[in-house]
């Protein structure tokens, strides 16, 4: 119980985060898909996270300083946090990637836009990440070989990609396409996190990085608002234009 209450109080926004995908995601998948999103996305992930520190297969070759050891809780040698983040950011960016496409796409490809979406969260979220020691995260882990953008290697965000991928395409699979209904909850989750992160990149004063950041989301943004805008074409219509 020590451990549970000390990750509460070390990794608050970490929960406030689990909190809303889980209110989110029982307004838009219902209780019972949230539930097996859950249960599906956070093994996987920790798996990938345990082959990555010893492998340095999918995310690069990293290592836990276990700096917080005794503090909070840890899943071998990673901190139950990680893992469980991803569970949130796969749930928004798989919201995101709905809400571009709608309807249109099958699931593969909207797993795959998925994937791509929750990687851009990462291009803001590991650089500052592996700055821990500057802000309230702590100096929690490092890439053994460092990395060319911002001390992250760029096989870490290939990485994301297919484990984003691997996660909603697994749980359309499981749930027969259970795509839910409501998906602006997770789109504001979304961009919950990414402000949050870019706040915090402002923060430690990384301006270069915040630029980028900033860029890269509004271009998506624009590119999303664009797909979304496009008029579905189908047999009728393709007539009515001819």
């Amino acid at each position: 119980m020590d451990l549970v209450l000390g990750t509460l109080i070390l990794r608050p926004y970490v929960f406030a985060f689990v909190a809303c995908f889980l209110v989110a995601g029982a307004l838009d998948l219902g209780w019972r898909r949230t539930l097996v999103f859950a249960a599906w996305v956070w093994p996987l992930v920790w798996a990938a996270e345990f082959a990555s520190t010893r492998v340095g297969v999918p995310f690069g070759f990293y290592h836990y300083t276990g700096a917080t050891r005794g503090r909070e809780l840890y899943v071998a040698d990673a901190p139950l946090m990680d893992s469980l983040s991803f569970t949130f950011l796969a749930y928004a960016s798989f919201c995101l990637a709905r809400g571009a496409l709608g309807r249109r796409a099958g699931p593969w490809p909207l797993a795959l836009a998925g994937g791509f979406l929750m990687m851009l969260l990462d291009v803001v979220i590991d650089p500052i990440a592996v700055r821990g020691d500057q802000w309230f995260l702590g100096r929690i882990f490092y890439y053994v070989d460092g990395g060319v953008y911002f001390g992250v290697p760029l096989s870490n965000f290939v990485g994301w990609v297919l484990v984003g991928t691997a996660v909603i395409g697994g749980y359309l699979a499981l749930t027969r396409n259970g795509r839910g209904g409501r998906p602006e909850f997770g789109i504001a989750l979304y961009y919950a996190v990414l402000a949050f992160n870019l706040v915090v990149t402002a923060w430690i004063r990384e301006w270069v990085l915040l630029g980028l950041g900033l860029l890269l989301h509004a271009a998506t943004a624009a590119v999303l608002y664009v797909v979304r805008r496009r008029p579905a074409i189908g047999p009728g219509m393709e007539s009515q234009k001819a």
